[in-house]
């Protein structure tokens, strides 16, 4: 169901889009969650370590196009918002096809390169096999990735959060049934994880095609309707070029990271691979709620609201404070449990007990740390979000090179303290939150970011007149 944003209250509207769009994102995290669960369990810590230090380099060669889906998204959504749907069916064939002969090329790329990415980040001898097969078998399904995710994308865009959620849901309990089955039953170790996920993304893939396809006429594109519109295509990378350039950049600080955890050996690398995941679960509304201001935000730049964008932002400050206050007290009073969670079953029980009691000791120390300072990210998230659906994604950009450079630095001085050790990778998190904040809050409160929503709305109306 489609939605239009340029009317009605904004927190009712923004929480509306944010749920199904939440529970969409909890269950794309299940695939990588589930994975860990089970590798953990039935193959070994090992192997669970594995699976973590490969998701940096993963993610390292597809961010910068999952950074132009933002700016497409963006460009779609204000389309949309002003009425121009020529332009909008035009904006989404386009993106489309960019993202197609993008995953062609990363699928090639991230072949090529995952083994000489791995030795650089240090992963162990014990480690690497299983590393570089999870990866390389991600990577020759990685056109499905794409697909679904500009397809979702799009769909989002429009206001509909709720159609790709049921394809999501689908995919991952299809992912969970493949995990158990390969697995357990045919016992093809870490390779297993990776074929369990591409299937799963294939059939979410084809669903939402032909979902749209059937259900959706402002978006059933044939063969024959697909256009390439070169102007469309480089306004969207004006958008999402700053955002993918952010995106890659945050890949990078997630490898610089994770060589330094690989540094500390298996134990903290376990440890930083279980608590990593619950830190993705307990951030992930923050994180969606900016992601729904954002589409609020581009429609209603499309219809030129200002003063509604300013509504939407302090509906999404509010409903993000009473959700860090509420994850915060879930991974408090349970964060041991959680830990556990990665580290109980069949494969952990030949495991010295030592090593797992120091695993869970760890984890939860990053767990206790980090969720003290939610609400900073919460705030970062927010405004972030409203810049970027405001066409204003270069300070978003800066933040996020602000944090991850301030993280990676804190990272490497506090962990090289013995007293400290892997302890400073885990304080380094609230410090890149802190100034990751500051930029986006001070260009927010300075009122420029109204400009580049001007230029953005302008340069919209001129691409409208073309056809």
């Amino acid at each position: 169901m489609l939605t239009e944003m340029t009317e009605g209250k904004p927190w009712r509207l923004i929480f509306n889009f944010t749920l199904p769009m939440l529970a969409g994102n909890v269950f794309q995290q299940l695939y990588n969650t589930v994975d860990a669960i089970i590798v953990g369990r039935y193959i070994g810590p090992n192997a669970l370590a594995a699976v973590s230090t490969s998701f940096p380099v993963i993610f390292l060669l597809i961010s910068f196009v999952f950074g132009l889906t933002m700016g497409s998204g963006i460009v779609i959504s204000q389309f949309y918002g002003a009425g121009k749907i020529e332009q909008m069916r035009r904006a989404t064939s386009t993106s489309l096809i960019f993202q197609m002969c993008c995953a062609a090329v990363m699928s090639v790329v991230g072949l090529l390169i995952s083994e000489p990415l791995l030795h650089m980040m240090q992963v162990p001898p014990d480690i690497m096999v299983d590393s570089l097969a999870y990866m390389q078998i991600y990577f020759m399904g990685l056109v499905f990735v794409f697909a679904y995710n500009i397809l979702a994308a799009t769909l989002r865009s429009l206001g509909d959060s709720r159609t790709p959620l049921f394809f999501l849901i689908v995919s991952s309990i299809l992912n969970i049934i493949l995990d158990l089955f390969f697995i357990i039953v045919l016992q093809w170790g870490i390779a297993a994880v990776s074929w369990a996920t591409v299937i799963s993304q294939a059939i979410a893939t084809l669903l939402c095609y032909f979902y749209i396809v059937r259900r959706i006429p402002l978006l059933a594109f044939g063969f024959h309707d697909l256009v390439f519109d070169k102007e469309i295509l480089w306004s969207t990378i004006r958008i999402g070029l700053p955002s993918s350039t952010q995106q890659v950049v945050v890949s990078l600080g997630m490898m610089v990271v994770q060589g330094l955890v690989n540094g500390f050996g298996s134990i903290t690398m376990a440890a930083y691979a279980a608590a990593t995941r619950i830190d993705s679960f307990a951030t992930m509304p923050m994180m969606n709620f900016g992601q729904a201001l954002a589409t609020y935000t581009g429609q209603n730049v499309g219809a030129w609201r200002i003063d509604r964008i300013k509504e939407g932002l302090k509906a999404t400050l509010w409903m993000s404070l009473v959700t860090c206050i509420i994850m915060s007290l879930v991974v408090f009073t349970f964060g041991p449990n959680l830990i556990s969670l990665f580290l109980s079953g069949d494969a952990s029980s030949e495991v010295d007990p030592a090593e797992l009691q120091a695993i869970i000791t760890q984890g939860v120390d990053y767990v206790m740390t980090v969720t003290m300072f939610y609400i900073i990210f919460s705030l970062s998230a927010a405004i972030n979000g409203l810049l970027r659906g405001a066409g204003d994604t270069m300070t978003p950009m800066v933040s996020s090179f602000l944090n991850l450079g301030l993280r990676v630095a804190v990272a490497y001085f506090l962990s090289g303290i013995p007293e400290i050790g892997y302890r400073g990778i885990w304080w380094s998190i609230p410090c890149g939150w802190a100034i990751g904040a500051l930029v986006p809050l001070i260009r927010y409160l300075s009122g420029t970011w109204q400009q580049s929503a001007r230029q953005r709305y302008e340069g919209m109306m001129l691409l409208t007149g073309k056809s």
